[in-house]
């Protein structure tokens, strides 16, 4: 999993990704300091792992991980070259998910490059250079369609419809993924890889003061909260700044420190459960004495596309899955009584895989 972290200029992006990756991107006080986007990868807590860990004494410990991209501070006429533009937006087309980080806080010591704080304004002016990109890519599809049509490409009608109906809709101001599509349709869009389609979290980066405000103390807040519920999005409230804090503790200092604060988890923690509910993730496990790791997977993936995600082999010559949920070994202990009791299941190519699935895969190639 990538995720783009995306802001104007000195919104606390940089600050923010340091925080959850400990990357150490330049973080300064003036537009464009992030130029060619930083790079780090986090690994995934999960504490299933913890506990079969325990239990295996395993040689290695794996969690899945994501890869967090910090990309370059945009400004108003990013969609035609200005600024970083350009990189911009070639760097966003590769990532599977926008984490946007929007000023909700005042710092006369932090310039804000539009002179003043609105995060409404803010998100207007990164959207409206992703609809514009967007617009581009659709009209260029829309006249290859056209095209291929007056060739005799019976089905190149449907794409030009899907794209006028599409460019109205981004005419409107409005994301792509927000745009009424019937299942065939959204297969097609999803070919063009439009900026819009992707799913956003909305960073809310707070002052530290104002961590555990009611939402109607904080009217930045509210406005993005509201702009979050008409497109579909996530929300994270957020303190970049305390959360740079807390990437410098050690384990136990960390955890006191979060329980003060009263925020349950650290930002980061917040951050990866959002994103794998936005994405429909979920991970099954693998135990052995070699190895306990965690394998991250869409929701709905079948038994043998799982397989294959530790090796094609796997899915190839998939014969079945022996599966026990993580609740039910951790309450029994072992393998060896789930074994006993005849709670390991035997399943199929047409199983689903569940989230916490402790799995061993039989095969044969």
């Amino acid at each position: 999993m990538k995720l783009g972290v995306v802001g104007l200029p000195n919104v606390g992006k940089s600050t923010l990704f340091n925080a959850i990756t400990k990357a150490g991107a330049q973080a300064a006080n003036y537009p464009f300091c992030t130029i060619e986007p930083n790079t780090g990868v986090v690994l995934v807590p999960d504490s299933r792992l913890d506990v079969l860990g325990e239990m295996y004494h395993p040689k290695k410990i794996t969690p899945t991980t994501i890869e967090f991209v910090d990309i370059a501070g945009l400004v108003k006429g990013a969609s035609h070259g200005e600024g970083l533009g350009n990189k911009f937006l070639s760097h966003i087309r590769e990532v599977d998910a926008i984490v946007h980080v929007v000023r909700c806080f005042e710092d006369e010591n932090i310039i804000h490059v539009d002179g003043s704080i609105d995060p409404a304004r803010d998100i207007e002016t990164i959207n409206l250079e992703l609809i514009f990109a967007d617009m581009e890519t659709v009209q260029r599809r829309k006249d290859k369609a056209v095209k291929n049509f007056r060739g005799g490409d019976k089905k190149a009608g449907a794409e030009v419809d899907m794209a006028d109906r599409l460019y109205a809709h981004l005419e409107a101001g409005k994301p792509a993924r927000t745009c009424p599509m019937t299942d065939d349709e959204r297969e097609m869009v999803d070919g063009w890889f439009l900026l819009t389609t992707k799913p956003v979290i909305y960073a809310a980066n707070i002052a530290e003061d104002d961590l555990g405000k009611d939402v109607a103390e904080l009217p930045g807040l509210s406005r993005v909260q509201a702009i979050a519920e008409a497109e579909h999005a996530e929300v994270l409230v957020i303190s970049a700044a305390i959360e740079e804090e807390i990437a410098q503790m050690e384990p136990e200092e960390k955890a006191e420190f979060i329980e003060e604060l009263g925020i349950g988890q650290s930002g980061l923690d917040r951050l990866i459960t959002a994103c794998y509910r936005l994405l429909g993730l979920i991970s099954f496990l693998t135990a052995g004495e070699d190895e306990c790791r965690a394998w991250t997977i869409v929701n709905g993936t079948k038994a043998p596309q799982a397989a294959g995600k530790i090796h094609t082999d796997f899915e190839k010559g998939f014969i079945r899955a022996e599966i026990v949920p993580f609740d039910t070994l951790r309450e029994l202990g072992s393998m060896a009584a789930c074994k006993e009791k005849g709670l390991v299941r035997s399943e199929g190519k047409d199983y689903v895989m569940k989230d916490g699935d402790i799995t061993l895969f039989r095969f044969n190639v």
